[in-house]
C-alpha cells in the first residue's frame, strides 16, 4: 500500500473513480438517515440511554491532538501490521455488526465481499442474518474472524465454535459487554427488535443444536424459532472461570471484546487469552461509560505488549486510526461508517468506505511525519487539557480517565 492515499486522491481528482458515497462521515450518516426508516436507522445509529457514551467516545478523540513532525522521509509508507502472528496489509478491520440485512438485502455477504476485495479482515457476527458458512463462502481465502455471543446453552456455544473453525475463521472474538440488550430509547420508542422478525438469526436457525431444540424446523415455524432465540441469546451468569470452556472447544486464538478496565486486561492475560479489544460497543450498552479511547493507554500500559490490544468505538476517519495506533492499539475496528456505506451502495459502498479511511490514514500519517504504522507512538500526540508533549518513550497520562490500574 505504498503511497496509497496519493493514488486514491489522484484517481478521484482525475475522475477515474466515481465515488458511490459521500466522503464526509457526517454527510454519509445524513444520506443513510434519508434512506432508512426510523427502526433500522436508529438501531444502527443509536446508543444506550441518553447516548452520553457515544459522545464520550468522540470527545476522547477530540481531547488528543496530533503534533506533526517535519523533515522526516515519508515518501514511502508502510501500513502493514502483525496481529496474532499474521501479517495484514493495513491496521483496519471490519467490526462484527449483526443484522446487516436491515439496511441492505445482501447484508453481511456484501460487507464480507467488500472486505475481501480490499484485503481487510472481516469479523462475522453471531447475530448475522446470513450464516457463517455463507459468509465464509464469499470471502474465499481472505482473512476472517468469528465473533461469539456466548449463548446460555453451552451446546449451542460449542457448536458455533466448531462451525467457525470448520469454516476457516482464524480467530474467535468473544463479546463480553452484551449478555443482554441495553436500555436503548430509540429502539424502545420504535418497538424495534429485528431478531424477533427473523433478521440476524442466521447462525442460530442453521445450527444443528439449535434446530434440534425445536419441534418444527425454523422454515416451518419461524415464530417458535424467534422465541427460542430470545431464550438462549446471551449469558449473564458467566465468570472468568468459564473461559476454560472456550479453550476446551476451540484451538483458535481467543480475543475478549469489551474490555475497558486495566484490571480486566490483567485478568484476560491471567486466563490465557490471546488478545483483547478495547471497546464500549460503540456506546450501545452502558450509558455514561468511559470513552473507549480514554481507556486505551491505561490498558496498553498494563498489557505491556504481552498480547495484542485492538480498539473500536468512535473510529470515523483516518486521523482517528492514527491516534488509536499511536496510543498502542495493534489494529482498529471500523463500525458504523461501513454500515452507512452498505446502506447507500451495498458492496461498493463498503469498499468505498474502506478505501476512504485507508487513504485518509495513509495521508494523515505521512503529513504527520510518520512513515510506518509500526513506529507510531504517544510522542505523536498531545493532550489538549495540559498541552503536554510526551517524549518518544513517553506515554499519555495513564490516569486520564479517572481509573487506577
Amino acid at each position: 500500500m505504498n503511497q496509497y492515499g496519493n493514488h486514491v486522491q489522484n484517481e478521484i481528482y482525475q475522475r477515474k473513480v466515481r465515488p458511490s458515497i459521500p466522503f464526509r462521515f457526517e454527510e454519509l450518516e445524513r444520506k443513510a438517515r434519508e434512506k432508512l426508516e426510523d427502526g433500522p436507522y436508529y438501531y444502527v445509529a443509536g446508543g444506550a440511554g441518553g447516548e452520553d457514551t457515544m459522545r464520550a467516545n468522540r470527545n476522547a478523540f477530540d481531547r488528543w491532538q496530533i503534533v506533526p513532525r517535519m523533515l522526516n522521509n515519508v515518501e514511502n509508507r508502510d501500513l502493514k501490521v502483525t496481529v496474532l502472528g499474521e501479517v495484514y496489509s493495513s491496521p483496519l478491520m471490519l467490526a462484527p455488526i449483526g443484522v446487516q440485512s436491515i439496511v441492505h438485502p445482501d447484508g453481511e455477504l456484501a460487507s464480507a465481499r467488500a472486505a475481501s476485495s480490499m484485503n481487510v479482515p472481516f469479523i462475522a457476527s453471531s447475530a448475522s442474518t446470513y450464516s457463517m458458512e455463507e459468509i465464509a463462502s464469499v470471502i474465499g481465502s481472505s482473512p476472517r474472524w468469528f465473533q461469539l455471543y456466548w449463548s446460555n446453552d453451552r451446546e449451542i456455544a460449542a457448536s458455533m465454535l466448531g462451525r467457525a473453525e470448520a469454516s476457516g475463521f482464524s480467530a474467535i472474538v468473544v463479546t463480553l459487554d452484551a449478555p443482554m440488550m441495553a436500555w436503548r430509547e430509540s429502539d424502545l420508542e420504535n418497538a424495534y427488535l429485528p431478531f424477533l422478525s427473523g433478521e440476524g438469526v442466521g447462525n442460530y436457525v442453521s445450527d444443528p443444536v439449535f434446530r434440534s431444540m425445536l419441534k418444527d424446523p425454523p422454515e416451518v415455524d419461524a415464530k417458535a424459532a424467534a422465541t427460542l432465540w430470545a431464550k438462549v441469546f446471551g449469558n449473564a451468569s458467566l465468570t472468568w472461570d468459564d473461559l476454560e470452556f472456550l479453550r476446551d472447544h476451540t484451538s483458535l486464538p481467543i480475543l475478549l471484546k469489551g474490555i475497558l478496565h486495566p484490571d480486566d486486561a490483567k485478568l484476560a492475560i491471567d486466563h490465557g487469552m490471546d488478545g483483547i479489544i478495547v471497546s464500549n460497543h460503540g456506546g450501545r450498552q452502558v450509558d455514561g461509560a468511559v470513552g473507549a479511547l480514554d481507556s486505551l493507554p491505561m490498558i496498553c500500559q498494563v498489557v505491556n505488549g504481552r498480547i495484542p490490544v485492538l480498539f473500536d468505538s468512535g473510529i470515523r476517519r483516518g486521523a482517528d486510526v492514527v491516534k488509536a495506533l499511536a496510543m498502542g492499539a495493534s489494529s482498529v475496528l471500523l463500525g458504523r461508517p461501513y454500515m452507512y456505506g452498505l446502506t447507500l451502495a451495498g458492496e461498493q459502498g463498503v469498499k468505498d468506505v474502506i478505501r476512504n479511511v485507508l487513504a485518509d490514514l495513509d495521508l494523515t500519517m505521512a503529513l504527520s511525519g510518520q512513515a510506518s504504522v509500526s513506529e507510531l507512538d504517544p510522542s505523536l500526540l498531545t493532550d489538549v487539557k495540559d498541552a503536554s508533549f510526551p517524549s518518544r518513550t513517553g506515554r499519555p497520562d495513564s490516569q486520564s480517565a479517572g481509573m487506577k490500574s
